[in-house]
């Protein structure tokens, strides 16, 4: 790994995923973490007990908007400055939307899509008052591409996308840059991770039946290979290299599939959209056709 200028980041999902690796690459490089995790794993303890003082650690539950404000600013206050968030904290639910329990539902969306907006909010006065900093968001090919099974999980990363798009460009004044991070399927364990709803009968034969089924061990090696093709440790080494891109890249993509995918669907609203265009103007009021006619 190339080596990196001392920074301070703070992650949450760090006790496993993207944020473990990400915080495990850190310290490797003499990088000071701030790491936070829904509960502290075997590993960030193995990493605290190797690292010592470099590791800072806290429990955090993202949905809990007075927990995070209360550990980010601990973090900031014992810490001092700090240059790059990472949020990294988040999870998969396979349903169809009529299959997913009103709970799955809510903690979808409180984890992925609340989850980092409370924590924007909490560290962007932070941030502003030292003049800057870097938040980084992981986002998903599946916040671009919808796929079956995961309505509200894709609901859950366009919102993110959406989210800082908007924020990126409030928080700009202030030197704090945004990059939103959008890989295509991981060699992580987000698959066998994922919730999974109560099946309905009447998905049994159609396209959420054979996801479940690939799932569950359906799909022949080779294929499963190519489409869970991203190495983690690659786009890991790729995140922590961003922090010294500057300009901040606004969105990164990771994966080939990825890549075609994201590629393909903007293609083909930008063609729609394209056609529409006679129906758009025409439905201006009258008074502002009429200036455009004259203009």
């Amino acid at each position: 790994m190339p080596t990196q200028p001392p920074r301070t980041w703070f992650v949450t999902g760090a006790g496993s995923g993207f944020g473990l690796e990400v915080t495990t690459q850190l310290l490797a490089a003499g990088q000071r973490v701030a790491a936070t995790s829904h509960t502290l794993s075997a590993a960030l303890k193995e990493l605290s007990a190797q690292h010592g003082d470099r590791l800072w650690t806290a429990a955090l539950d993202v949905t809990e908007p007075a927990t995070v404000r209360a550990v980010v600013d601990q973090a900031f206050s014992e810490l001092g400055r700090i240059d790059v968030v990472f949020s990294s904290a988040g999870f998969g639910a396979l349903g169809a939307a009529e299959e997913l329990s009103d709970e799955l539902l809510r903690r979808q969306l409180a984890v992925n899509l609340l989850g980092p907006i409370h924590l924007t909010r909490a560290v962007t006065p932070w941030l502003r008052t030292q003049g800057g900093g870097r938040i980084i968001q992981m986002s998903s090919s599946g916040g671009h591409v919808p796929d079956p099974g995961m309505s509200v999980y894709n609901a859950s990363k366009f919102g993110v996308e959406g989210f800082f798009e908007s924020a990126a460009v409030e928080l700009a004044a202030f030197g704090i840059e945004v990059t939103l991070i959008a890989p295509g399927g991981t060699r992580t364990a987000f698959n066998a991770n994922i919730t999974q709803a109560e099946p309905l009968a009447a998905y049994a034969d159609g396209v959420l039946g054979q996801v479940r089924g690939a799932l569950a061990g359906g799909m022949d090696e080779t294929t499963l290979r190519h489409a869970v093709a991203g190495d983690p440790v690659k786009i890991a080494r790729a995140i922590v290299a961003s922090a010294d891109t500057t300009p901040a890249p606004r969105r990164l993509v990771f994966g080939a599939a990825a890549y075609e995918t994201i590629a393909n669907a903007w293609q083909q609203r930008l063609e729609a959209l394209a056609a529409q265009r006679e129906l758009a103007f025409g439905t201006d009021a009258d008074d502002v056709l009429a200036d455009r006619a004259n203009a």
